[in-house]
């Protein structure tokens, strides 16, 4: 199998935005980019795909179907009960073998469309796989699907004799993502919800351990995709502590897995072929225990730090002011913060931050992250003094 890239924080090529020769060009280029046109008249969603360094309007993403190969752009706007004005959220979303151009394309428009909105919305970075929960709320049951490859890669219009089959892995427990794995036994555990799209033939594996959320989960995407193909597929579930010898279903699912049937050179199964039951037995063997990634454990990092950004002093200091817990009394508005909660690190702009400041808190926080080890598809939120969020606000003490 062919290894990809993965892509890393350092090469979203975000460390050069916020000088002013690039707030001009900014400027000039924000006024004449067509994607931004409507979205100043009313609330709603949006969502662009970089596309050789142009934004292109997607479908697909409005409906939560993304693929790693690509770069987005997705702004999310409602009405303040408040003040009766529009307020915004801009995320850039980066799949895991993005290019580095299209992932800095995605970070230098969505400032370019926060300085056309006037410097108001919320900025976020996503991360393919590790997705905000608020990003994953605005989608139909607060779900996504990733696929591997780009946008051309989609599941729809099956041709039976051509179709590709994809190994699709649920996982989560109120927030669930749809992740496109290899065909193999490696990919399977006991503790998650797979579905292999085989075309006309859809099999949906439970683990032992999996949760009620991703089995209503897996039941709303294999409905999804069978009305897309207009009810031809057929649908056959099963789980890992069903009986092989007492149905076929398990049988076929694990015919696709043809690199782990070669292993035995006495067995020749094409796929769609029933596995005999005594070898289906042996490849459940091979399926750990492990219920797999549990959402809420990265949640429950105890990672949490806040770090001030100044340049009063006349150089720019990076300072840390506290590891947990933290009082939201140690903020100043005169400064910038990064504030690292455990599942996200914000970014913290005080109505007072010199431009210089502002400038250097996104690029300042992928060095953070970097410099101590955090990882690297963890979410990143700018936010500005006045609009924090619930999630930002919580995560204080005191």
């Amino acid at each position: 199998m062919q290894k990809k890239k993965v892509f890393k924080i350092e090469d979203s090529n975000v460390e050069g935005i916020g000088t002013e020769a690039d707030k001009e060009c900014r400027a000039t280029a924000a006024a004449t980019e067509k994607a931004w046109k409507k979205v100043k008249k009313k609330a709603g969603m949006w969502a662009w795909r970089i596309e050789k360094f142009k934004v292109k309007v997607n479908r697909e993403a409005l409906q939560g179907q993304f693929f790693n190969d690509d770069s987005y752009i997705v702004l999310k706007s409602k009405v303040d009960p408040e003040t009766d004005k529009l307020t915004w959220d801009v995320h850039f979303w980066l799949g895991q073998t993005t290019s580095q151009d299209e992932a800095g394309t995605a970070a230098y428009k969505t400032v370019e469309l926060d300085d056309f909105l006037g410097g108001d919305p919320i900025q976020h970075r996503e991360v393919s796989g590790h997705e905000s929960k608020l990003f994953l709320s605005y989608f139909p049951n607060n779900m996504i699907t990733i696929l591997d490859g780009g946008i051309e890669s989609g599941f729809n219009h099956v041709e039976p004799e051509s179709f590709t089959p994809k190994l699709l892995w649920l996982k989560g427990k109120k927030n669930v993502r749809v992740v496109q794995v290899p065909i193999e036994l490696a990919s399977l555990n006991s503790g998650d919800v797979f579905v292999l799209d085989a075309g006309l033939l859809l099999y949906q594996y439970q683990g032992r351990a999996c949760g009620k959320d991703e089995r209503l989960k897996a039941a709303i995407l294999t409905r999804s995709i069978d009305d897309e193909r207009k009810g031809k597929p057929d649908l056959l579930v099963f789980s890992q502590s069903d009986d092989p010898a007492a149905d076929d279903s398990m049988g076929l699912f694990f015919s696709y897995f043809q690199d782990d049937l070669k292993k035995d050179t006495s067995i020749d199964i094409k796929e769609g072929t029933e596995v005999p039951a005594p070898k289906v037995v042996e490849m459940l063997a091979e399926i750990t225990d492990s219920k797999g990634q549990d959402d809420a454990a990265w949640e429950k990092d105890s990672n949490v730090s806040l770090w001030s950004l100044s340049d009063a002093s006349g150089s720019m200091v990076f300072t840390e002011e506290s590891k947990a817990p933290v009082s939201k009394s140690l903020l100043r508005s005169e400064d910038v913060f990064i504030f690292d909660i455990g599942c996200e690190i914000f970014v913290w702009i005080g109505s007072g931050a010199s431009a210089g400041e502002k400038a250097a808190g996104m690029k300042n926080a992928t060095q953070y992250m970097i410099d101590n080890d955090r990882p690297n598809f963890l979410p990143v939120t700018q936010i500005l003094e006045g609009g924090e969020n619930e999630m930002f606000d919580a995560a204080f003490e005191g």
